[in-house]
């Protein structure tokens, strides 16, 4: 089944993209991590002027993940799921002129980038709390901030299922959009690295790794996207497995291709190479969403 953006979704993706392929992104996440809010804020900014902080509550999940997607591709810093996505459906109401953040243990345990969030939350016995920041935990993605949370007063009544189901969706979008990138960055890194005389592109061995990677993500695509359109939690897990599983191949092959400059800091590569590694155990892992997957088809016989 194939699943095609419409003119407008389209165009959405296209404005996206002119946005943050002239806003220096690699730059800004580096600022990020090492504690210079600014640059990020600013993209955040110019982000929620697009409309990206509103799409969960104006209830367009295909435009959500073109949205993530194009936020992993260009490694955009902060807590977007939990202050686009995921609050805006729990709570219901617009968050986009603030920033805010939760934890949902066990999945995600820490609250993202709570030290520049205005309202932080985390998920507590059934319910949402507000929630007292505590101590900072390390991360394999120095981008990624964050911090250990208490739970205070109870918010109310609030349905965090819709809201944690877009969560996963847009954490899997963000993933793909990263597997893209580390996938363009590899094959324009083969078609300039010489060795022997000759690309190294040009080499069977590193044509199949790279055609295997391209297969991947292009089986995940339709998964991601398909599970916009059907919500369903299976539909959903089935999304987080093959955006993780594909994001990940893209970078054990980025790093390989790459050789010993592929372990360097200094290299924008390792801006993708961490995300990933980070985001294929957020809001689930793998694991997690093949066994709530298998209980989904089990159910249904």
């Amino acid at each position: 089944m194939r699943f095609e953006l419409d003119a407008d979704q389209r165009d959405f993706a296209s404005s996206l993209d002119a946005l943050l392929s002239a806003s220096d992104t690699a730059s800004v996440a580096r600022a990020w991590a090492d504690g210079d809010h600014e640059p990020g804020l600013r993209l955040w900014t110019r982000l929620a002027e697009q409309g990206v902080t509103e799409l969960a509550t104006e209830d367009t999940t295909v435009e959500a993940c073109v949205a993530f997607e194009a936020l992993g591709r260009y490694a955009v810093p902060g807590p977007w799921v939990e202050s686009a996505a995921v609050l805006p459906l729990a709570l219901g109401r617009d968050l986009s002129a603030t920033i805010a953040t939760l934890a949902v243990p066990p999945h995600s345990p820490y609250a993202l980038d709570a030290d520049i969030a205005a309202e932080v939350y985390v998920f507590h016995d059934g319910q949402l709390h507000t929630a007292t920041v505590g101590e900072r935990v390390g991360s394999v993605d120095r981008t990624r901030h964050l911090f250990r949370v208490t739970p205070g007063e109870p918010v109310g009544a609030v349905e965090l299922r819709g809201g944690l189901g877009l969560g996963v969706l847009a954490t899997a979008a963000q993933l793909l959009g990263a597997g893209e990138r580390l996938l363009s960055d590899s094959v324009a890194y083969v078609k300039r690295r010489r060795q022997f005389g000759r690309e190294i592109g040009s080499y069977q061995a590193i044509k199949h790794a790279l055609a295997d990677v391209r297969i991947a993500l292009d089986f995940a695509r339709p998964l991601l996207f398909g599970a916009a359109l059907m919500t369903e939690r299976e539909y959903v897990s089935a999304a987080k497995v093959a955006c993780s599983d594909a994001a990940y191949l893209a970078a054990r092959t980025g790093l390989q291709v790459h050789g010993a400059i592929g372990y360097t800091a200094e290299l924008d590569l390792s801006l993708w190479l961490t995300k990933v590694r980070a985001l294929r155990n957020a809001w689930g892992s793998p694991a997690f969403h093949r066994t709530a997957l298998l209980q989904a088809l089990t159910e249904g016989r």
